[in-house]
């Protein structure tokens, strides 16, 4: 009997179908010589370092760096339950062979491989490889299983990510946090990604605008000036020009045409999924990761944009079935196939496709979301095995004023993809970006030709700084960090920060941790995000660095790299980033982001609030004043935020309702702030009674 294990309960529950393991048990199905179970994600992972002693429980510069020297797994505490079903289903005595079927690819075979490794099981694996959830992929899948061991060096790779984390996260993050006694996360992803918005954001605010203007003729079509830089120029050019008669002095016309888009990868499908929808990264891999596993989308974690060459026949009936889905009417030709297949650019999983289960009710049927993704993957098929569209451009070049004026137009003689795409655009309620301005024909123009009566008018612009990111543009920054650095660099591949399946994770991190903020559809740092950076050595923040891991690891999944000089060249770097912190006095001042109440009146630096008192920002000071002072106690009152802000402005504040325990009544007095310069006290002063008041 095989035993199959999945990453997912829904996952096994559609390979047990197929497999006819339909009984069910306690953490698995069973049935037609087939046991199926499921990991529920990563069971287990790298233990945390205080596993490896109990001082580093806390944190402290003298034990850093901490580099095993023999690595240690544990089983996360929630699923231990799971974990326990798997290891016993693995020593059954009836189990003589095992199929991995987690996702296929680097963290799936890595889930599986730990399970595998805890269990202490040595029993023979196979590994199921497939890219859709369709009962028909499943048969073909199992009937092709392959041999583990063609996948030992994606397992290595997969490790030596985990542990290479591990080293500059558990390292990284203790340094800087017991540096500026703030817990500042740092990863050898999410820190470079961090990096490129805060660099964003420093150009956007280093800008400085220019303003330019042009000089817009209107003789029956519109024709404009080069920019000129002042006004009195443009203002002069205007005059000349008005009414005048201007002269035609070339016309060219070329045939152009735009090609089709390439197929969905993930990236490109997040991208579009935020420009479009606004949809954040993690978003669009859960709708996708839910179509998967309702059998309508092929596996979503890809980095392809081509598909297989065995796939290929499979396409037109494919795209007969999508347009049939949509709930709008599109035209399509014959599909051009051969545009979107090339094996040679297929790493772990084709591109994204519908499946041949979509159908119009189907889509109608989904949550809004995952039809609006699937929407997406739709349309994209059909505009990638679309015709090419085909325009003239004409640009025509006129002298007026004694200054040359260029004029453009372009004619769409074949609409082709780009129908399928406006058809598609128009659907959605929200138009979330500026939509291409309509193509406009110039009339007939020949050489030689004057227009007579041209009017002339003055449009003032100015020079835009870089856009804030949004995912989509933050996606994009992330797939191509590395593109400039190895652009002149023969036969090394251009790689990014992450892959397409852990970027979306990565976005989420940082904002959890505080370090980006979303604002609308940007994605802004946080001063705490900005002033990390600023403090993180080049080593920690460079793109290029991340991506050259990135491109190591490649080279460890192929063979053609040593996992443990991968990892050496980690642990080397993790050390001197501790050395060259030795003698560093940080500014723990950077990281402490309260907001400012009022001035210390000890040695003026801020006083913030916090949870139990008001107190000043320099803990050397120790200026405190504690929200549960008797004084305020005692008179039934609480030190608000207000009232410590008046105390540390004006040295006073006036109370009313204040209650003697003596009396038992209520009066009203000014507290005046009497600090010592060592106590915080308080004292009270009452303001004459006016003439005629009762005591």
């Amino acid at each position: 009997m095989k035993l199959v294990i999945a990453e997912k309960p829904s996952v096994a529950q559609s390979l047990a179908a197929v497999l006819g393991a339909n009984q069910k048990k306690q953490g698995y199905l069973e049935g037609g010589g087939w046991l199926v179970s499921w990991c529920v994600g990563h069971l287990v992972g790298l233990a945390p370092a205080d596993a490896y002693d109990p001082k580093y429980s806390n944190w402290t510069y003298e034990d850093l760096p901490i580099v095993p020297t023999q690595w240690q797994f544990t089983v996360d505490p929630g699923k231990k339950d799971q974990f326990q079903v798997l290891a016993d289903l693995m020593n059954r005595a009836d189990v003589d062979g095992l199929v991995c079927a987690t996702d296929a690819g680097r963290e799936g075979e890595l889930i599986f491989r730990l399970v595998y490794q805890q269990a202490g099981c040595k029993k023979p694996m196979e590994r199921l490889w497939i890219s859709s959830m369709e009962e028909e992929a499943i048969r073909a899948g199992f009937l092709a299983l392959r041999p583990g061991a063609d996948y030992d060096r994606l397992f290595e790779a997969a490790l030596c990510r985990a542990k290479a984390d591990w080293l500059v996260g558990i390292t990284g993050t203790r340094l800087f946090s017991t540096l500026y006694h703030r817990t500042l996360s740092v990863g050898r992803v999410m820190t470079p990604t961090l990096a490129l918005v805060v660099e964003r954001e420093n150009a956007i605010e280093g800008f400085k605008k220019e303003k330019f203007y042009v000089v817009e003729l209107d003789c029956g079509f519109p024709a404009a000036s080069d920019r000129l830089q002042e006004r009195k120029a443009a203002d002069k050019l205007q005059a000349a020009c008005t009414g005048q008669t201007a002269a035609v002095r070339s016309v060219e016309k070329k045939q152009k045409s735009t090609q089709p888009p390439k197929l969905y990868d993930l990236t490109s499908l997040q991208r579009d999924g935020n420009r479009l929808m606004g949809y954040t990264a993690q978003q669009v891999l859960d709708y996708a990761q839910a179509l998967y596993e309702k059998k309508l989308l092929t596996y979503p974690r890809t980095d392809s944009n081509y598909l297989t060459e065995d796939t290929a026949a499979t396409v037109p009936g494919l795209v007969e079935v999508a347009v049939q889905s949509l709930p709008f009417s599109v035209e399509v030709g014959p599909p051009d196939v051969a545009r979107v297949v090339d094996g040679s650019k297929v790493s772990d999983h084709h591109a994204l496709l519908p499946t041949m289960q979509v159908r119009s009710d189907t889509l109608a049927a989904l949550p809004a979301g995952e039809r609006n993704v699937l929407t997406l993957v739709i349309v994209r098929l059909l505009c990638a095995v679309g015709e090419k569209q085909v325009y003239e451009d004409t640009a025509a070049a006129l002298e007026c004023g004694g200054v040359s004026f260029s004029a453009r137009g372009r004619v769409v003689t074949v609409p082709g993809w780009k129908a399928i795409e406006q058809m598609f655009l128009s659907t959605l309620k929200q138009k979330t970006e500026k939509e291409e301005p309509e193509a406009r024909a110039l009339p007939p123009l020949a050489e030689g030709q004057t227009v007579s009566g041209c009017k002339a008018a003055v449009r003032e612009g100015a020079t835009s700084p870089p856009k804030h990111f949004t995912e989509d543009l933050l996606l994009s920054a992330m797939e191509h960090a590395s593109a400039e650095e190895f652009a002149e660099i023969e036969g090394v591949e251009r790689t990014g920060l992450g892959t397409p399946a852990t970027r979306a994770g990565v976005l989420e991190k940082l904002v959890r941790g505080g370090f980006l903020e979303r604002k609308g559809r940007q994605l802004l740092p946080t001063k705490k995000g900005h002033n990390l950076i600023v403090v993180l050595p080049d080593s920690i923040k460079s793109a290029k660095l991340t991506a050259q891991w990135e491109a190591a690891l490649k080279d460890v999944e192929h063979g053609q790299q040593a996992a443990a000089d991968f990892l050496t060249r980690i642990e080397r770097m993790v050390a001197d980033l501790v050395e060259g912190y030795r003698a560093v006095q940080a500014d723990t001042a950077l990281f402490d982001l309260r907001e400012s109440i009022g001035k210390c009146p000890r040695c003026g630096k801020d006083v913030v609030e916090s949870k139990l008192s008001f107190q000043c920002s320099d803990r050397s000071c120790g200026f405190t004043m504690w929200k549960n002072d008797r004084f305020f106690t005692n008179k039934h009152k609480e030190l608000t935020k207000s009232i410590a802000a008046a105390l540390l402005k004006k040295g006073r504040v006036k109370m009313s309702g204040l209650f003697s325990e003596k009396k038992g009544t209520t009066y009203d007095a000014v507290v005046v702030l009497d600090d010592t310069g060592k106590y915080v006290n308080y004292k009270l002063e009452f303001e004459p009674r006016k003439a005629g008041e009762k005591k």
